[in-house]
């Protein structure tokens, strides 16, 4: 079940373009990392969703987001030169843009290729087809600067919404959002604070632990708590609590959470069990 505090928080889906991740080829860790960082600077991730190379599938999964919705769109993969590289084709369809040269992300990919043509990595400046492809961007989106790889990320905004669109190489992915992407997410998302802690209880079973975390997000409707079972130690049941709060000011939030951690230790004590942090 989807879990909301009271403050409206910026949100997000990711989309994630790639056959490699379907087949079990690639484990999704951009998604992971991507999850992590928005959550971070109190951002709401709703959904992240896997496509294959495949342009209806792509577009399809941009509209629906778009119709939900959601205020910040990130895709990663599917930028590079190559015929299965068709992200920017199908967020162009979604969106109902053609695509266009865009003359910045042009001189991106000459001032890279120079670079590269100098280091001689490349043996030819020429801008070939499947080179060009990769600056043929949505009308009226924005290049994002590729420190790290040559396709530029994508930056395109739709009405209220933003579709953010970055390489699928971890590395790029990162540089892109960090320097590029990051600055301009945290000059329109909500402000709100996020904490998280993380309490071990021992010799009680999940679903005597059920009932009290549900008396404790009642009580307290900034957080969120999750469980997540570990198994057994030397016959002892071991579970891990993840707790998350959101509040406006990060000195109620702490507050909050500290009260919070204090009554799950004391009932889980109650209960005969033992907890730690």
């Amino acid at each position: 079940m989807t879990h909301r505090t009271k403050h409206k928080q910026t949100t997000f889906e990711i989309i994630c373009v790639g056959n490699e991740l379907l087949i079990g080829k690639v484990v999704n860790t951009n998604a992971n990392w991507l999850a992590k960082k928005i959550t971070e600077i109190g951002g709401f991730v709703r959904r992240i969703t896997d496509v294959r190379d495949d342009l209806s599938e792509i577009s399809s999964a941009v509209r629906e987001a778009l119709k939900r919705g959601t205020e910040w769109i990130i895709t990663s993969g599917g930028l590079g030169p190559t015929f299965d590289d068709m992200t920017l084709n199908g967020v162009a369809k979604a969106i109902k843009r053609p695509l266009k040269l865009n003359k910045q992300a042009y001189q991106m990919l000459l001032e890279k290729y120079k670079e590269m043509f100098e280091r001689g990595i490349l043996k030819s400046l020429d801008i070939t087809p499947e080179r060009r492809k990769m600056a043929e961007l949505p009308a009226g989106a924005i290049p994002l600067r590729n420190r790290v790889g040559t396709a530029p990320g994508v930056l395109i905004k739709f009405g209220r919404q933003r579709i953010a669109c970055l390489p699928g190489v971890p590395a790029e992915l990162m540089d892109i959002f960090e320097n590029e992407l990051l600055p301009i997410i945290q000059k329109s998302i909500k402000r709100v604070y996020t904490t998280e802690r993380v309490l071990i209880a021992k010799d009680v079973i999940e679903s005597a632990l059920a009932p009290v975390i549900k008396e404790a997000m009642s009580k307290h409707p900034e957080v969120y708590i999750k469980s997540h079972p570990k198994g057994r130690e030397s016959g002892v049941s071991i579970i891990e609590l993840h707790i998350t709060a959101t509040a406006k000011s990060s000195e109620r939030i702490e507050k909050e959470m500290e009260q919070v951690v204090q009554e799950l230790k004391e009932k889980i004590v109650a209960l005969g069990g033992t907890a730690e942090q």
